[in-house]
């Protein structure tokens, strides 16, 4: 299911000359991985973040340190912020960002299955909040599936032109 969802974003940002980075943690560069693996995906994607650690969130994607303080790591400010840090250190037109808890246990009060999917463009910032059930790979795999579902929607249906893309 991923692949085709993939394949559909690739066709989208490649119609309309646009880019995507992300900025991942939960998915451990799973959303950039499942772009990768679709031909001519290299046309599209600026590349991305592995940010697993928190601090890797401050340092690389440019999340403020005292939003990480203040609300944690898994939070929607924290997607937020790693969609528009995917977005302006790589230089994209679109950033993606995925945080959220995979399991088994519950983080800090964070219930397992609690994803966060930032996304950053040209039509402002977003914020999803979802509700996964499984074990960390179905929880991994659907947060990427739901990424890719509501970034093709975000692309296909902006109809502004596209920001240039910060360098």
């Amino acid at each position: 299911m991923a692949a085709g969802e993939a394949g559909r974003l690739v066709a989208a940002l490649v119609e309309r000359g646009e880019t995507v980075a992300s900025a991942e943690s939960l998915t451990a560069g799973l959303f950039a991985a499942t772009i990768a693996d679709v031909p001519g995906a290299s046309a599209v994607l600026r590349g991305g973040f592995i940010v697993y650690a928190t601090d890797l969130k401050a340092s690389l994607a440019g999340v403020p340190s005292v939003e990480l303080e203040r609300n944690g790591p898994v939070h929607p400010d924290t997607a937020r912020a790693l969609a528009d840090g995917a977005r302006v250190r790589c230089g994209a037109d679109w950033g993606v960002g995925l945080t959220g808890v995979a399991g088994p246990t519950d983080q800090d009060g964070v219930p397992v299955g609690t994803v966060y999917l930032g996304i950053s463009g040209p039509d402002g910032d977003h914020v999803t909040s979802l509700r996964l059930d499984g074990d960390r790979g179905a929880i991994r795999q659907g947060a990427v599936g739901s990424a890719l579902r509501e970034l093709t929607a975000r692309v296909s249906a902006n109809r502004e032109p596209s920001r240039p893309a910060p360098r």
